[in-house]
């Protein structure tokens, strides 16, 4: 009977240690979706600001960014200083920049994740003498990697799949 019990109080020692193995990943990946999330969040946030010296801080050293437009590859940016110089002269274009995130998905694998996030971009500026504001849709196809312990874009496709255009009307004073 001895043996018994020294036998089971073994086995749940095991399977305590096993469920807290498994809930302490869980924790850690679920730290890490928050983490990726808010990578992409601060992105916009740093672009509706046109903060480009800090944003580019989010990208590693080496970082590809691609966009298509529609079907059509328009860019391809290498290098963290380049795509903080190309987003700083884009951004500089317009007077208000904004972006509304949405859904997010993510796969981690130990170190690195690969995730979609889409996004709504408002630009508003001056187009042949008008005020003209610009809607579009994108999604990023994003691979992530952990470097130092901090989360960092490798690789970003941006997909811009529509766009409305319209003069832009400024809102009435109360």
């Amino acid at each position: 009977m001895k043996k018994i019990l020294c036998v089971l109080f073994a086995m749940c020692t095991v399977f305590t240690a096993m469920a807290k193995s498994v809930k302490d990943n869980k924790v850690a990946e679920l730290y890490d979706r928050m983490e990726l999330k808010n990578l992409v969040d601060t992105f916009s946030v740093l672009a509706d600001q046109k903060n480009t010296e800090a944003q580019k801080w989010l990208f590693t050293e080496d970082a590809v960014v691609d966009s298509y437009l529609g079907d059509q590859k328009v860019t391809s940016l290498v290098g963290r200083e380049n795509i903080g110089n190309a987003f700083g002269s884009y951004l500089a274009l317009f007077d208000i920049v904004y972006h509304i995130n949405g859904q997010q998905t993510v796969k981690i694998e130990g170190n690195t994740a690969k995730g979609v996030a889409y996004c709504q971009v408002v630009l508003i500026g001056n187009e042949n003498g008008k005020k003209m504001m610009t809607t579009q849709g994108v999604y990023y196809d994003d691979e992530y990697v952990k470097q130092d312990g901090k989360w960092l874009i490798k690789h970003r496709t941006s997909h811009f799949t529509w766009r409305t255009q319209q003069e832009y009307v400024l809102p009435l004073k109360k």
